[in-house]
């Protein structure tokens, strides 16, 4: 258990450090860091994901589809199983970027390098609304969709 929290305080510094000294040491523009640094702070929540969200493990259908998939095809799945496909420093590959290969916290969040360098709340996106959620939980893609108990039952 003891390996899992220095894990997370290793990542989230080295999010911190890489992002905050990254380009001109700038840190205007938010990019994306993975989950591994949100867990360090927002621990429960984190945890929570992990064991009850779909979303934490996206992938895996994508995985098992992929060969029979084009890539366009492929696009369409990386668009709401992955975490920022198709946007700067977002996920590019299963092999490239592991770490952004399932829909962690950014997706519903947004880009989260700023706001784990500086903790600042106004950093990323906080109080989520239906309409963040209807990018990919739409008619055309999912039958049925209850944002308040998802979000109460394991969005986390």
């Amino acid at each position: 258990m003891a390996w899992r929290s220095v894990f997370r305080v290793l990542a989230a510094t080295l999010a911190v450090c890489c992002f905050r000294f990254a380009g001109e040491g700038r840190c205007d523009e938010a990019r994306y860091v993975g989950n591994a640094a949100c867990a360090g702070c927002h621990a429960a929540e984190y945890d929570a994901y992990s064991k009850h969200s779909k979303k934490a493990h996206s992938s895996r259908s994508v995985r098992l589809m992929a060969k029979s998939l084009t890539p366009e095809e492929l696009a369409g799945c990386f668009a709401c199983h992955a975490t920022g496909y198709g946007r700067p420093g977002g996920f590019t590959s299963l092999s490239a970027t592991p770490e952004l290969a399932d829909a962690g916290c950014e997706v519903c969040h947004g880009p989260g390098s700023v706001h784990a360098a500086t903790g600042d709340p106004a950093a990323i996106k906080g109080k989520l609304s239906v309409a963040d959620c209807q990018g990919c939980h739409n008619a055309t893609r999912v039958r049925a969709f209850g944002f308040k108990p998802l979000l109460r039952a394991g969005a986390h």
